[in-house]
């Protein structure tokens, strides 16, 4: 609450409806600051008045609003004047509005009750909020800042353990003769909240041990709103469910177990997606997805997916098991691919086994896949390849939009390899890593910078698939260059080789929310040995639009080397 006299305390304002307009018939007079500011919340009258009375209830209701509205913006003083002409109905009515003194803030008190009192592992946290307390003394007062700063600190008390937190005394005292005010605000954190059993409802397909293995908490932990988010979210990404509600009981009486309320509304099992797309790497793009989330009737993902891009078809069919307690679960696949790029035509049948560790921001995956290669570069002789490789891979990601990314970092690992003895053609041994920083720099503008490096301990290139070697160009390589043009020369194709390292360093200012601009420097090679990296430098700028199907990027880049430039251009819809 805040007062408008001095030394008392009146109720707590409440929201002002937004008003705007102008009159012919009444004007306010006021500094230019205010006047705009009042003019979007006064309603003045469209219509001539009937009568004088009618006028001049009009004009004393409106000095009350007046005076209201600006003790909002801090101004507990003001004089608003009736022109003596307003008696005169052949005159235009002026409000004067002389807004006084702006109220500063004296002094701050927050004070905390409940059991985040005797809690030691809370004190920190309580100094923590104290300190960054927005409203400092010395600072202008103002009603909205004022609301605001008590709601933020509201939501981090009970962010964690305290789930029925309330503010229990809340005081804005105004001294009109010193223009001050003294806030005081007290929070009751109520007792420590635990969370207890799952209430779930809206199943009528699937087994309530899916949901309960999704869930980031046990019964007993201490209550957390993290966690809360971070199950709905994990629910509302499978396919499984259109709606969900995730809750918590915040009776204080049920704190030592509060009940976690579930609510779902199923999907169709069954699912037929088309899509299309372009993107400057693989070209045009069309396909065809069939989808069974409920596959042998035990809560399974099937998909079977048809791809047809200029540059790149695939077909793959394969099945996910559920996660487990220990967010564990098991994927088989099996795929034909078909790519003809740089020159290089290769045709692949594969499949694969995996065992998949996930959490919300990281994965952990072993898998065992058979491989048979095709590869027919052109101008050189080809070759048919088979592997037997077991990979490992770990990806860690900690951001703030999962779409649009503004803070943060994505890191990946992989190692994985075949033996001669073991159904492969050759001894090989593959190492990649990639690491994504993004910072923000200002109100809205990013920068981002990329790094990938990757080596295969082989006698030679020859007899191991082209997954397990590297090539570099296009989109999030070097742009400037084709696509997978960058590795080793057969002929008139490129193919791969077993050395890769390539970089970017990016800079992004936002003009507005959902458009912006970017400049961009790539480097990197990809190469059969070290001593053969050659640099490849491309650099440029483009155009980025945070559209409704994701992010969206139109780039012109220059290759450094070859001097010419290219497009380099992504988006895919789905349908």
């Amino acid at each position: 609450m805040f007062a408008v006299c001095s030394n008392t305390i009146l109720a707590e304002s409440a929201a002002i409806p937004k008003l705007s307009g102008s009159s012919e018939f009444v004007r306010l007079s006021a500094p230019d600051k205010m006047l705009d500011f009042l003019q979007e919340y006064i309603k003045l009258p469209e219509e001539p008045f009937a009568n004088n009375m009618a006028q001049r209830a009009f004009l004393h209701r409106v000095k009350h609003e007046i005076i209201e509205l600006l003790a909002t913006q801090g101004y507990f003083s003001p004089v608003v004047t009736l022109d003596k002409q307003t008696l005169n109905k052949t005159e235009t009515p002026v409000i004067a509005v002389d807004p006084g003194p702006l109220a500063h803030i004296q002094s701050v008190r927050i004070e905390f009750q409940g059991s985040i009192v005797d809690d030691e592992t809370q004190q920190d946290k309580i100094k923590k909020w104290r300190k960054a307390w927005p409203l400092s003394v010395g600072k202008p007062f103002r009603s909205a800042e004022w609301e605001e700063a008590k709601a933020v600190l509201l939501s981090q008390v009970s962010y964690k353990k305290f789930a029925a937190a309330s503010i229990a005394k809340s005081e804005a005292v105004v001294d009109k003769e010193d223009a001050g005010v003294a806030l005081h605000v007290v929070i009751d954190s109520g007792p420590v909240f635990y969370f207890g059993e799952l209430e779930i409802t809206g199943l009528e397909r699937y087994d309530p041990e899916m949901i309960e293995n999704y869930r980031p908490f046990r019964k007993g932990e201490p209550y957390s709103e993290e966690l809360m988010n971070r199950f709905q979210t994990a629910l509302q990404n499978i396919p499984h469910f259109g709606n969900v509600s995730v809750s918590i009981d915040p009776a204080e009486s049920k704190h030592k177990a509060s009940p976690v309320y579930v609510t779902v509304t199923e999907t169709k099992s069954q699912r037929i997606a088309v899509g299309g797309g372009f993107s400057s790497n693989n070209g045009a793009r069309a396909e065809v997805n069939y989808s069974d989330h409920n596959f042998l009737d035990r809560a399974w993902n099937f998909r079977t997916l048809l791809r047809l891009e200029q540059k790149r078809q695939t077909f793959f069919t394969g099945v996910n098991t559920l996660p487990n307690e220990n967010n564990i679960y098991y994927a088989l696949g099996a795929s034909l691919q078909r790519t003809d790029i740089a020159d290089l035509v290769t045709v692949r049948q594969r499949a694969d086994a995996a065992r998949i560790y996930q959490t919300h921001n990281m994965q952990w995956q072993y898998s065992l896949n058979w491989q048979r290669e095709e590869k027919r570069p052109d101008g050189a002789l080809n070759q048919t390849v088979e592997a037997l490789a077991f990979d490992w891979r770990y990806r860690y990601h900690l951001v703030d939009d999962h779409v649009n990314i503004r803070r943060g970092n994505i890191s990946e690992l992989r190692v994985g390899g075949g033996l001669e003895s073991v159904f492969s053609d050759q001894d090989f041994l593959r190492l990649y890593g990639r690491q994504q920083n993004w910072w923000p720099v200002g109100k809205r503008d990013v920068f981002y910078l990329r790094g990938e490096a990757g080596y295969t301990l082989a006698s030679s290139r020859f007899g191991i698939p082209q997954e397990y070697l590297f090539r570099a160009g296009g989109i999030q390589s070097v742009r400037g260059y084709d696509f997978l043009s960058i590795g080793v020369r057969e002929g008139n194709a490129t193919v791969g080789g077993r050395v890769l390292a390539t970089g970017t360093a990016e800079y992004t200012h936002w003009f507005m929310r959902n458009w912006g601009a970017a400049a961009f420097v790539d480097a990197g090679s990809a190469a059969d040995t070290i001593e053969d990296m050659d640099l490849f430098l491309g650099y440029g700028a483009g155009v980025r639009w945070r559209s409704p199907a994701g992010p969206f990027a139109l780039d012109l880049a220059r290759g450094h080397k070859t001097g010419t430039f290219r497009v380099h251009f992504s988006m895919i819809v789905n349908f």
